[in-house]
């Protein structure tokens, strides 16, 4: 390891110590059978190290062809029943999750030499359920999901702001309702994966794998 890559390794390990986070080991005794509750304590374990932004993930999708894209998108909800984002349902991924409903999602918070690794089929959110996300953003969000069509191409950066103008006419107050193209999906994992850096490449990798009703965890190779 170089001096640069020691540092930077140093650095970042004394930011988990920093807060009280022991990031040094994953052991099946410790992430116990629920991954929902060991994602959980992750979760906080990020906010508490002051990472910013932790609800940021990576959701990849595919074509029926198989050609993958991927993008950055935030983490708006988790549970038993799944991990929810929201998006224009205009937007590529949303076309891609139209023809083939199966997405991969990976949140890495490198502060602490962790990831996360999720893998299942998506399906929308209901009308309630966006909705009510909708109405808790911010009322410039709210224009800009009428604004953007997503993906689209545009003549430049003016019409997009135009558009933006337009919007905020035709909803002067704070009701903006919810675009009949914007919502939310909610991936249903069946493997998670849980990946702890640990030193001489040597990490910690348990797989949560969905079996039924229940969850198996097995430990993987680094």
């Amino acid at each position: 390891m170089g001096l640069r890559s020691l540092l930077r390794t140093l650095y970042t390990a004394g930011q988990g110590v920093s807060v009280g986070i022991d990031a040094s080991a994953l052991m099946e005794a410790a992430a116990g059978t629920d991954p929902f509750a060991l994602f959980e304590g992750w979760f906080q374990d990020a906010r508490r190290a002051g990472i910013y932004l932790p609800e940021t993930m990576t959701l990849a999708t595919a074509t029926p062809g198989g050609a993958p894209s991927a993008r950055q998108v935030l983490l708006k909800g988790w549970g038993p029943a799944g991990f929810v984002f929201y998006t224009n349902y205009e937007s590529r991924k949303a076309a891609e999750l139209a023809a083939n409903p199966r997405a991969a999602l990976l949140m890495h918070w490198a502060t602490l030499h962790r990831q996360v690794r999720i893998e299942g089929a998506a399906s929308r959110t209901s009308i309630e359920e966006s909705e009510a996300y909708h109405r808790s953003r911010p009322r410039g969000s709210r224009l800009a999901a009428w604004a953007s069509r997503q993906s689209a191409v545009i003549s430049g950066r003016d019409e997009l702001e135009r558009r933006f103008r337009e919007e905020a006419a035709a909803h002067p107050g704070e009701d903006v309702p919810l675009p009949p193209f914007w919502g939310g999906y909610r991936v249903r994992p069946e493997r998670i994966e849980f990946w702890q850096g640990r030193a001489n490449r040597m990490h910690d990798r348990l797989l949560f794998e969905r079996a039924g009703g229940e969850w198996q965890v097995v430990r993987l190779s680094p």
